[in-house]
């Protein structure tokens, strides 16, 4: 696969292209490139450029480009909404969901999350987050890059306008594949590591969310909303 780099800004549909200086350095020192060697390169808005490096000194330039208007996006229109994990399963969590196609990621805070986020360690998180997906979109293809929001409180989230069908994980629910057809867009909504407490999912049902359960094992936070990503996208024709 040819190396792929996130350009920040507006990329020019052709000519010389400077890397940026983190792009660069990977590049140059961790995947070992030279001139003459392939690259794509990626603003996020969809297409890519695709070029060849050249290398001047201790800069990186993509020279020769060429625009394609190339998507990798999958059918569906699916958010993840889901409340904060313990340790790194958040990344592990975003950056499986950016794989997967989910065109977002909501962390909400729940009663039984481990991890609380406020003030300048919720904003190191956002900006963490964002490099998480970014790289993610480097692998795996993709050409645009899915949001993440701020984390919030569930009323906060479930308090905006619904324009989604809200799928929410629990136990025992209807179950996934009675589902039809498949709606879009969605939000699926997965608990902490304890599970929605009642009045949480209480509040839910409140707020028209269809509860749904993944067969008869109970699955782990940091699986239950990427296995309903992967089943949907493949019900919609994805794999």
């Amino acid at each position: 696969m040819v190396p792929r780099f996130y350009f920040p800004g507006v990329l020019p549909h052709g000519g010389e292209v400077g890397l940026p200086p983190a792009a660069a350095h990977h590049a140059l020192k961790v995947l070992r490139l030279g001139s003459g060697d392939p690259v794509a390169l990626f603003d996020g808005s969809g297409g890519e450029l695709h070029a060849r490096l050249d290398v001047r000194a201790s800069l990186a330039v993509a020279v020769d480009g060429q625009w394609q208007e190339v998507s990798r996006e999958p059918p569906l229109d699916i958010v993840l909404v889901q409340a904060l994990a313990s340790g790194d399963k958040m990344d592990w969590i975003i950056q499986k969901a950016v794989e997967l196609g989910a065109s977002g990621i909501i962390p909400v805070q729940a009663t039984r999350s481990v991890l609380r986020l406020a003030g300048e360690r919720a904003d190191k998180k956002l900006g963490h987050w964002r490099q998480v997906i970014i790289a993610a979109c480097e692998q795996c293809g993709r050409n645009r890059l899915p949001f993440i929001a701020p984390a919030q409180s569930l009323a906060a989230y479930l308090a905006r306008a619904k324009e989604t069908t809200r799928l929410v994980l629990v136990p025992g629910g209807e179950r996934l594949s009675a589902i039809q057809p498949v709606p879009s867009p969605i939000e699926i909504l997965v608990g902490p590591e304890g599970g929605w407490s009642d009045e949480e999912l209480a509040l839910c049902l409140r707020a028209d969310g269809r509860t749904v359960g993944l067969g008869p094992r109970v699955l782990r936070t940091e699986t239950a909303g990427l296995a309903a990503l992967a089943a949907l996208q493949a019900r919609a024709g994805d794999f």
